[in-house]
């Protein structure tokens, strides 16, 4: 925790001195290296160079990273089947009339990552406490620890959307697609979302395991899982999402074959994701075709 903190103090500080200086000084303390932003080779590197040249002032990216606006992107692409229903917007969380909501929801934030809240059970939702996180989060200027500049300026917005459920009830199963120069290449699944043993597995379009990440690789050689039905759509709209952008990382939910869309992610990790294998790193990162 008091690492974090101090991480999150070093990289307020350096972004308001230069996003550049921040991205350089938070690229060593990650990978213990300095970062190649004349020629960058791997995955994370090209993200950096990403946000630095390009998503500071690109309006779509901005649009697109803002999970409110965002929805209209997806509207524009013809997708609006996808999108799960929304609730309510809010400015502040004094707006929210809880008594009202549904018995599950999610509630989040337009900004940033990990600014939400899965209620199962309202009847053990304790208000007070979740509120107070909520103003907590709220106050955050997320774009400062890794200088990802996306989120700048954001219009907050609080978002009460309905909580997509398993046939079980439980959280579904998350499909984040790993897409390069507008093309949909692999996807990482997250099973077992909610417990304490989540598993991360990527795998290509075929639906064939690759071993990209640390459980990929220590897998059994014969491991899958059956493929989930929708799983080609999922696909397609991830390409048609995808089209504009060098990098994108488009999150579905999938439900009994049906496709929801999660959120458009360009800077996973904050460009710093140590959870990939060095090799995956380098290989995406030669997938990725920077705009110079």
């Amino acid at each position: 925790m008091i690492k974090t903190r101090i991480l999150q103090l070093i990289g307020s500080l350096t972004t308001l001195i230069s996003p550049r200086l921040n991205t350089e000084i938070m690229y060593f303390l990650y990978f213990k290296k300095r970062i190649n932003l004349k020629n960058p080779q791997t995955l994370d590197e090209k993200i950096q160079w990403l946000k630095l040249n390009t998503y500071y002032n690109n309006e779509l990216v901005k649009k697109c990273a803002d999970k409110y606006k965002v929805i209209d992107y997806i509207k524009e692409k013809g997708c609006e089947e996808i999108l799960n229903e929304r609730i309510g917007v809010y400015d502040c969380v004094e707006n929210i009339p809880w008594q009202d909501l549904p018995f599950k929801f999610v509630v989040k934030w337009n900004f940033g990552s990990g600014f939400n809240i899965i209620c199962q059970d309202k009847d053990l939702l304790d208000i007070n406490k979740v509120s107070k996180q909520l103003e907590k989060w709220g106050k955050r200027k997320y774009y400062l620890r890794f200088s990802e500049m996306q989120y700048k300026g954001v219009e907050e917005k609080i978002l009460i959307e309905r909580f997509i459920e398993s046939p079980s009830g439980n959280i579904p199963e998350d499909y984040k697609v790993y897409c390069f120069n507008g093309k949909a290449y692999y996807v990482l699944v997250c099973l077992d979302r909610g417990s304490e043993q989540t598993k991360f597995y990527f795998f290509d379009r075929n639906w064939h395991l690759q071993r990209f990440n640390k459980m990929g690789k220590e897998a059994p050689e014969d491991f899958s899982i059956p493929k989930p039905e929708g799983v080609d759509e999922l696909f397609k709209y991830a390409d048609i999402l995808a089209e504009p952008f060098p990098f994108v990382r488009v999150d579905f939910f999938l439900v009994n074959g049906k496709v929801y869309f999660g959120e458009l992610t360009f800077t996973p990790g904050g460009g710093y994701d140590k959870n990939r294998l060095p090799k995956t790193n380098l290989l995406f990162g030669e997938i990725l075709k920077l705009p110079i």
